[in-house]
Order: structure tokens, then C-alpha cells, then sequence
């Protein structure tokens, strides 16, 4: 966990404080354009998603009632109307939980505003589809406050909230069977992900020789039939490891497919008990080049860069976050958009500055128009990413003014928590919340 010098981090928040009314003016915006109110007999399926699960899951469930001859659209929940939402009789709530409890991005102002209100809801039925982990303390968090919500307000449950644990198969194919009984039909669509592919490492590089910090590697790889798949910057990958092969994990993807490699950027985790995680120990250290890695590329939506693709990027992260983030910046650059600006932290810049020259020579080739830099051991106190940020007060809103896109990646205790305060204190949290109703505001953090 971060330790934060409260002198110091309060005199930069005071800073961007400062600068909040001239923000708030520039940051003038159109206000988002609500989805459409439901039309008799719809069926309203919206989601709360951060990494695409819940979107994926809400898609797939539309298709299945549509199957049945039902009109049924899937809604991100950022984008639903009150008024819509208040006139609906039938939905479907799909329900990522994030960090320790709380509601994804795309469901902040839902849960902040909407949920409250004292809206009466009693002409509504719906059901609930709650996405969590149960290694987290508040499991499915925000699934269950949504529900009891829902209640409170009048509605009237289809069935009882399913919850599933980590992708559990048993529990989606539990909401399926609800899908079916609602639809009138078992001609349902395959909802089963793409299988695993077969990849072999590359190249293997440890980006932080001599760091106090756990050894942290690029790793490039390569399918084993030589045919790379599609992929966007943004997008992750799922990485099946022969130690635990029922709990899939999950990398930003660290280049684009024109570089003919997919790298990802990966830190060998350690266990209480000193034995490695069993993705990272795999990929870091156990496998060997002729090893046959078990890997799925997975869209990210939320991540892509999509409608802001044409305006200034300013990208924020440490550690392994930078993978997504350099993923960004090597499409952009190859696309001849240069208007970046790259916040980064890591613990010490001798050993820990990664990609390096690489980054300074998108710096030095003008590609790169700002790079700011937080190395939190080289400094008489904590500095952060956080700080670094609320350094540049006036230059944020100089961007902000020109349109630019916020994306943020890496850590979320400490890093993505710091900085959010730090922009909700600049922009304001309305302002920040209506940034991520429109898509300006994303995160891929964990």
C-alpha cells in the first residue's frame, strides 16, 4: 500500500483546486445522448461493465430472448435515461462488481445519482446477473446493492439474483436457463468463448535488472501456426496456466499486430508462502521457448480507443499498466497522431524506468508531445503518478480544453484511486463522471 506525505499531496490537490473554475468552463460539453425510452414489450438489458464481461454477457442474452421473438436491446447503464428507465416494465441487469465493492466506471453516476433517488419502480420485472470474484471481501458488491435497490423501489424479481463466481460456467448457464424459460425457446445462441490457441514465447526480457521490486519482463510471443489474430490497442489476453488451468488470467496487450508479435509486459508474482503465481511464474520463468502456451486474445471495448481515436491522448499508469498504454501510443503514432502525453510511475529511475529508450525517442521525434515522470524511491518523499499529475494543474486543462481523452492503467489501489482525486479535484466530479458517461474517462486498472 501507498504512503502518501499529506502535506504534500494536499498542497498539489489545493493546486489543481485551483485551477477548478477555469476547468470547469472550458470543460463545457454536450451532455450525453440518452438510449431511446423502451417501446411496449421491450425487454431492457443493460450492463455495468469495466473489461468487456458484462457487455459480452448483455449481447449474448439480447440474442437469446430475440431468438424468442422478443424485441430486446442491450444498454450500457451510463447511457440509460431516467425517464426510460423509470417507463420500463421488463429488464435484464447485468453487473460487474469493481475493486473492493464498488460499481464499474460505466455505472458510477447510476450508483451515485440514480440509485439515489427514491424512484418508484413498481411497474418494472426484472432480474439480476451479478459478475464477481470471491477472493475480493464485498463479492459481487455492486450486483447486490443493485438488487436490493431494485427491491427497495418496488420491482418485482423474475427469479432470484445469480451470481457468478470468476466465469463460472455452472452460473451462467443458470441465467441461460432463465433466458429460455423467459424467451419460450431452447434454440439459444453458443455463448462459448473462442478456444485457446497455441503460442510459443519469442523473446523474454527482464525490463528491471536491479530493481528493489519484483522482476518484471516483456514478453513477446507468437502463435505456433505462425497466423497472428486480430487484436486493437486495448485489448487483453487470456493466459490459461498448466498449474491452475480453471482460473484464466488476464494482460494488457503491450503492442499492436503490425509489429508481428504479441507482447505483453508481466511481473513475476510472489505468494505469501514464496511460491510464484502460477501466470507469471509460468510466463516469467517455467516456460521454455519451445513450450506450448495456452492463449486467447479478448476485445476490450471499453479500452479501445473507438470515437477518440481522432482527439489528444493523455495516458496515465504505472508499473505492467504501462502495457496498454504503450499499445495506444504505437497505433497512434503509426497512425501520424502525435498530441500524447504520457504520465508514468515506477519506484526508481535507474532500474525501473521502463521501455526507456524507446520513450524518449517518441520524445525526441516529436511523436510524444509531453512525458512526465513519477519515480517514487528517488525523491525525499513519496512521489506518485498522483503528483505528478497535479503538477501540471494548468497544462491538464489546457488539454481537456482541446477535447483530449483521459485513459488510465495499472494499479487501482494507490495509483488509480490517487488519481482520480486528483482529477475530480481539477475537473470536478460531475464533470469527471459525465467524461466517463461519454467515454473520455477509461480505465483498465486491477
Amino acid at each position: 500500500m501507498m504512503t502518501i506525505d499529506p502535506l504534500r499531496w494536499g498542497s498539489a490537490l489545493a493546486l489543481l483546486a485551483a485551477y477548478g473554475g477555469m476547468c470547469a468552463t472550458l470543460l463545457r460539453r454536450p451532455k450525453t445522448v440518452p438510449a431511446p425510452a423502451p417501446e411496449a414489450g421491450d425487454w431492457l438489458v443493460v450492463y455495468a461493465s469495466q473489461t468487456g464481461n458484462a457487455e459480452y454477457l448483455a449481447q449474448q442474452t439480447a440474442a437469446t430472448l430475440a431468438t424468442g421473438g422478443l424485441r430486446a436491446r442491450a444498454v450500457c447503464m451510463s447511457w440509460l435515461d431516467p425517464a426510460a428507465f423509470t417507463g420500463a416494465t421488463r429488464a435484464l441487469f447485468i453487473a460487474s462488481t469493481y475493486g473492493e465493492g464498488d460499481a464499474p466506471d460505466s455505472a458510477a453516476r447510476f450508483a451515485g445519482v440514480t440509485m439515489a433517488q427514491d424512484t418508484d419502480l413498481s411497474q418494472l420485472h426484472y432480474g439480476v446477473l451479478a459478475l464477481g470474484d470471491s477472493s475480493y471481501t464485498n463479492y459481487c458488491g455492486f450486483g447486490r446493492a443493485l438488487d436490493a435497490w431494485l427491491h427497495a423501489r418496488g420491482a418485482t424479481p423474475l427469479f432470484e439474483r445469480i451470481e457468478v463466481d470468476r466465469a463460472n460456467g455452472e452460473a451462467i448457464a443458470s441465467w441461460q436457463h432463465q433466458l429460455s424459460h423467459l424467451a419460450g425457446t431452447s434454440d439459444a445462441p453458443d455463448w462459448e468463448a473462442p478456444a485457446y490457441g497455441h503460442w510459443r514465447i519469442l523473446e523474454r526480457t527482464q525490463l528491471n535488472p536491479g530493481s528493489i521490486g519484483a522482476p518484471l519482463y516483456r514478453i513477446a510471443l507468437a502463435p505456433q501456426d505462425g497466423a497472428l489474430p486480430g487484436w486493437e490497442a486495448g485489448d487483453l489476453v487470456q493466459v490459461c496456466a498448466p498449474r491452475d488451468p480453471n482460473l484464466p488470467r488476464e494482460y494488457s496487450i503491450a503492442s499492436i499486430p503490425s509489429e508481428g508479435k504479441l507482447e505483453l509486459l508481466v511481473r513475476l508474482q510472489r505468494h505469501e508462502d514464496g511460491n510464484a503465481g502460477a501466470a507469471s511464474g509460468w510466463l516469467c520463468r517455467d516456460a521454455m521457448f519451445d513450450d506450448t502456451i495456452a492463449l486467447r486474445v479478448r476485445t476490450h471495448a471499453r479500452f479501445r480507443l473507438g470515437e477518440n481515436a481522432a482527439r489528444p491522448l493523455i495516458l496515465i499508469g504505472n508499473g505492467t499498466g504501462l502495457a496498454g498504454l504503450r499499445a495506444h501510443l504505437k497505433a497512434r503514432i503509426d497512425a501520424g497522431a502525435f498530441d500524447n502525453w504520457l504520465v508514468f510511475g515506477e519506484r526508481n529511475a535507474a532500474h525501473d524506468f521502463l521501455c526507456r529508450d524507446e520513450l524518449q525517442g517518441w520524445v525526441d521525434g516529436g511523436q510524444l508531445a509531453r512525458l512526465d515522470l513519477a519515480f517514487s524511491r528517488d525523491s525525499e518523499g513519496p512521489r506518485y503518478v498522483q503528483h505528478a499529475l497535479a503538477e501540471q494543474g494548468v497544462v491538464l486543462c489546457e488539454w481537456m480544453s482541446r477535447g483530449a481523452a483521459i485513459y488510465v492503467c495499472g494499479s487501482l489501489q494507490g495509483m488509480a484511486t490517487g488519481v482520480h482525486e486528483a482529477l475530480a479535484s481539477a475537473l470536478g466530479a460531475e464533470a469527471l463522471d459525465e467524461l466517463a458517461a461519454q467515454g473520455r474517462y477509461r480505465r483498465d486498472v486491477y
